[in-house]
């Protein structure tokens, strides 16, 4: 290393953990604040307060994704903290990384001078976390289903980066795999694979025919009268950020089994999307002129 940067990792999950012990195999000082409640306590630093993880850091590393529930992503933190508390802590000369940080949180950072880097903006950061998501999906589909994916029937909505891998594996695994898309460039490539396109505006009439569906569009594609049409048995799994892209409710009323498989590189792979999150935050500093 060139450079020792003194770093503060905030508040995340596993992966964040993973995160923290590699930037200090990599030869940086490293405290840790929200983690005290991991399954493997760290044997690193812990900053005793909000206030003293900023305080001493040159580089703070907030969570992935930076908000929860109740403000700060903290799950396996003590000590609850609202993001009011947290931008009045940070300083403007200190780097900031967070992973997708909400549209008003950047309004209120820059009125105080701050500059959040959104890390999960990154496309090397998406592409990597690509992977493990649709391992963890996979998996969850072995787990949760009755037959076998070889000979099921698959529906992948959305082809973006995860939808090109899942319905890639799928198909790998011996599933009939249909796409639904949007746009026509998609259903080209759809088309050139193998898979069997179909409009996401216009899925009824086929989609009594599935046994598992896989969401990855971050917008509501399956409403309650979408879901009334599935064929008994048929698992639902949305891999979309907020607002997902299924009436969760509608689906529990209805008896579809459907499940919000939020954050799953933090929970099937933390070594490998901590690995991933410590290789984009080295790649923001080398931007910013960090010798590394």
């Amino acid at each position: 290393m060139k450079k020792q940067i003194h770093f503060s990792v905030i508040g995340g999950d596993l992966r964040q953990g993973k995160l923290a012990e590699l930037l200090a195999k990599d030869g940086h000082i490293v405290h840790t604040f929200g983690l005290e409640r991991l399954p493997e306590p760290l044997s690193l630093p812990q900053a005793s307060t909000l206030e003293q993880a900023s305080a001493i850091a040159d580089c703070i590393i907030l969570p992935l994704p930076m908000c929860g529930e109740n403000g700060l992503n903290l799950p396996f933190g003590e000590t609850p903290c609202s993001l009011g508390q947290l931008i009045t802590v940070l300083r403007p000369e200190q780097i900031i990384c967070a992973g997708m940080v909400e549209a008003t949180l950047s309004q209120s950072a820059v009125s105080r001078g701050l500059v959040i880097h959104d890390y999960f903006a990154r496309e090397e950061l998406a592409i990597a976390n690509a992977i493990p998501t649709v391992e963890g999906a996979i998996g969850l589909a072995m787990e949760e289903m009755p037959i076998t994916l070889h000979g099921a029937n698959a529906l992948v909505i959305g082809y973006g980066r995860l939808g090109k891998l899942l319905s890639s594996h799928l198909s790998a695994l011996g599933a009939h795999v249909s796409v639904s898309a949007r746009r026509y460039d998609d259903f080209a490539w759809i088309n050139v694979y193998g898979f069997r396109p179909l409009h996401t505006a216009h899925l009824e009439d086929d989609l009594p025919s599935f046994d598992v569906i896989i969401n990855t569009v971050p917008a509501r594609v399956l409403d309650r009268r979408q879901l009334s049409l599935l064929s008994p048995g048929c698992l639902c799994i949305d891999l979309a950020s907020r607002p997902g892209g299924i009436a969760f409710e509608a689906a529990a009323e209805l008896g579809v089994k459907a499940i919000w498989a939020l954050s799953l590189p933090g929970k099937v792979a933390p070594v490998t999307a901590g690995q991933a999150i410590r290789d984009t935050i080295y790649n923001i500093l080398q931007e910013l002129g960090v010798s590394l």
